[in-house]
């Protein structure tokens, strides 16, 4: 079943579960912050390809995740502050671009990647996310979270979102369906920068 979304292109990449914090200050993203929380329903998350965040609307990658607002409020410098979790992978089909230049999208839902055990080769990735988590640079995040230390996939989301990885490696690992071929991808790249 396909969908229309509003989308709000990033110059980063959303896992499904993962938090994003967001400083809303555009009047296209102010109205559509307002009708989400309205309509209690989602916008999709896409990874910017060519353009910028502010301004004219962006050229973005297909593939992203729909995010849900779970809290708001006005920042101290005026600014709408919005905290939003990453829900449920998509690609976009079509979109259209707003006079107000706000992209809306007719997406269709990836498939869920099913929790499964952390496999015996990659027992060291949960704990590399436990030691990552408990940094200083971490700890706003992780409050953020509800830890699921079992689940290969929440694991393997959590290290790419947190890790000094490319942007174009985030996404091919949001991209892939096959939870194996994800973990043995970011495990690949650990061992390479012999973090894992």
């Amino acid at each position: 079943m396909n969908d229309e979304l509003p989308l709000f292109p990033l110059g980063l990449v959303l896992f499904p579960q993962g938090a994003l914090p967001l400083r809303i200050f555009e009047p296209r993203y102010v109205d559509m912050v307002g009708r989400c929380l309205r309509e209690g329903s989602p916008f999709g998350v896409v990874t910017i390809r060519e353009g910028r965040e502010v301004g004219a609307a962006a050229r973005f990658h297909a593939v992203g995740t729909s995010a849900r607002i779970v809290d708001f409020d006005a920042l101290p410098d005026g600014l709408l502050g919005i905290a939003c979790r990453g829900e449920r992978r998509l690609r976009v089909l079509s979109y259209r671009v707003r006079p107000d230049q706000l992209v809306v999208g007719t997406v269709e839902w990836l498939p869920e990647v099913s929790p499964q055990p952390v496999p015996a080769p990659y027992h060291a990735l949960p704990d590399l996310l436990r030691r990552v988590l408990a940094s200083d640079a971490a700890q706003a995040y992780a409050a953020q979270l509800t830890p699921d230390w079992d689940d290969a996939g929440w694991v393997c989301d959590r290290l790419a979102e947190l890790l000094p990885l490319p942007v174009g490696l985030r996404l091919a690992l949001l991209e892939l369906d096959d939870q194996q071929q994800r973990l043995d991808l970011l495990y690949a790249v650990l061992q390479e920068q012999r973090l894992g």
